[in-house]
């Protein structure tokens, strides 16, 4: 909240007041303490700091609790006597409503929160999809293929086609990219069916997110823009690797603007021990540079987790800003994290910070803020002021009126499927298929041809030889009539012959018989 001074304070000490120091705000933070003592109180109450500055906020809302900062507190017995012991209301404390953006990856309890293929990139998507160091290759090559070709993944349809076209066409790729196995298409295809399963298809798409909506304010305070999480949640890696998504654009968008009165933006990571559960070397050292380096553009990153162990040592470093709940110590383990914990504060000589974390009740914190010169401030044990929204879940028609009257409203309800990857690789695929098909045709059109051809010539030669034959019996015809006509005239030439040599046979013989006669 911030007092009638105008002063800034989520905390309260005895008589002392602790705040965050806006100049300091974007030097990032921590929130931990175990299940049930207070870090959902304890975000709410700095998200309404931030916003009463005029600092908006990005915050993830996984229980569903966060969204009541957008309607007006009050009816907790335990709030109402912290507001009396603290005499809260003395201080301007007074139950208000912030202004609130609310946002569903899923689009169910708010706008939908979208990017594309492109955007979100191959190594955050090889951690969402769970790929190994040579599936992680193959979609990189995807990718650089899809770059090489203009052809834009936006959804996953797009990049299943992408894939589907290198696994098909992969001769066509080695040489220039590498290796490409159809197994390993395969697994990656499969993984992509398993994302669509959880839901993925929904938030890659368009149009995608503006990272610019995030900052928006209203009346002179901060929007605090809500993202519900409690169904991407139960996909750890999808959860974690979007919200890396919108910080590496936020990290790669926003100019650098070195140091302003307050952050332009702050960006609340909770349930954070998931993001780095299994993290590659690779993405961790891109996290510890976003980090490290965002804080130039004025974006100021809180991390919520239930223990300090959860976040790396070089990111830890980072956080000047801490507020620690209780912790558990049963374990040896829990009591190594206890001690871990209390190191990360400048010590107190007041207490021993260690077994003050391990006795602290619900609402109660060790603070310790950065001063106006960026040093920590001696850690003390606090009583973190309650929300000024209401502490819970809002009704589903309450949060339907926030959607309806947002500042958004309407840009990114209606989702677009412009021409890219999967509409041209269709096409293509189409033309291919259309001029293997004619291909085909015409082949079949000369094989038909060929075959008519091959046709005709046998009727013609059978012709031929039918002709031939008939010739043939035709000239054998006439010979037999020839041979019977010159068998004729030879049969009438030897009958005429032989009658005349009868005759003249008889002739002489009559001759001689009369010459016989008048002899004697």
């Amino acid at each position: 909240m911030i007092d009638n001074t105008g002063t800034p304070f989520n905390a309260v000490s005895g008589e002392q007041h602790l705040g965050i120091i806006p100049a300091m705000a974007n030097r990032h933070g921590l929130i931990a303490g175990a299940t049930g003592t207070g870090k959902t109180c304890t975000l709410q109450n700095l998200a309404e700091t931030f916003s009463a500055m005029g600092i908006p906020v990005f915050a993830t809302d996984i229980k569903g609790d966060l969204s009541g900062v957008g309607k007006a507190g009050g009816g907790n017995v335990h709030f109402e006597k912290s507001i009396a012991d603290n005499k809260l209301a003395d201080f301007g404390f007074a139950y208000k409503a912030y202004p609130v953006c609310l946002w569903d990856v899923f689009g169910e309890q708010g706008h939908p929160l979208r990017t594309t293929v492109s955007e979100m990139g191959p190594m955050l998507l090889s951690r969402i999809l769970d790929l190994n160091d040579t599936q992680s290759d193959v979609l990189n090559m995807v990718f650089r293929i899809a770059d090489d070709q203009q052809l834009l993944l936006i959804d996953l349809k797009d990049l299943r086609k992408m894939l589907e076209e290198v696994g098909n066409n992969r001769a066509n790729y080695i040489t220039a990219y590498g290796n490409i196995s159809v197994a390993t298409i395969g697994a990656i295809q499969r993984s992509l069916l398993s994302l669509e399963d959880q839901g993925g298809d929904k938030f890659f798409g368009e149009p995608a997110i503006d990272i610019y909506d995030f900052m928006q304010t209203r009346q002179g305070k901060g929007v605090i823009n809500i993202m519900a999480s409690d169904k991407i949640v139960n996909s750890p890696k999808v959860y974690t690797s979007f919200l890396l998504y919108l910080l590496s654009e936020l990290y790669e968008q926003l100019p650098e603007v070195g140091d302003l009165d307050k952050p332009k933006l702050v960006f609340f990571f909770d349930e954070a021990h998931m993001l780095f559960n299994n993290i590659n070397k690779s993405l961790l050292e891109k996290i510890e540079q976003m980090v490290r380096l965002i804080r130039s553009k004025e974006v100021g990153i809180y991390f919520c987790t239930q223990n300090p162990d959860d976040i790396p040592d070089t990111i830890l470093g980072q956080l000047g800003n801490r507020v620690q709940h209780a912790l558990r110590a049963y374990t040896p383990r829990d009591q190594k994290a206890v001690r871990t914990a209390a190191e990360t504060f400048r010590a107190n000589p007041a207490f021993n910070t260690a077994e003050v974390i391990t006795q602290m009740g619900v609402g109660e914190a060790l603070v310790s803020f950065l001063d106006a010169k960026g040093i920590p401030t001696m850690v003390e044990r606090a009583r973190i002021l309650p929300p000024e929204g209401q502490a819970g879940a809002i009704p589903a028609e309450d949060r339907q009126q926030i959607i309806r009257t947002s500042m958004v409203y309407g840009k990114y309800d209606t989702m677009v499927d412009r021409v890219s990857a999967y509409e041209l690789l269709t096409e293509k695929l189409n033309k291919q298929q259309e001029e293997k098909a004619l291909a085909q045709q015409q082949k079949e059109e000369e094989r038909l041809q060929k075959e008519e051809a091959k046709k005709q010539r046998e009727e013609e030669r059978l012709q031929a030889a039918e002709e031939r034959k008939r010739k043939a019996e035709e000239r054998e015809r006439q010979r037999e009539k020839d041979n019977s006509l010159v068998g004729s005239i030879s049969k009438m030439a030897k009958q005429k012959a032989k009658r005349e040599l009868v005759n003249t046979a008889f002739k002489l013989g009559r001759g001689l018989l009369g010459s016989l006669i008048k002899g004697k």
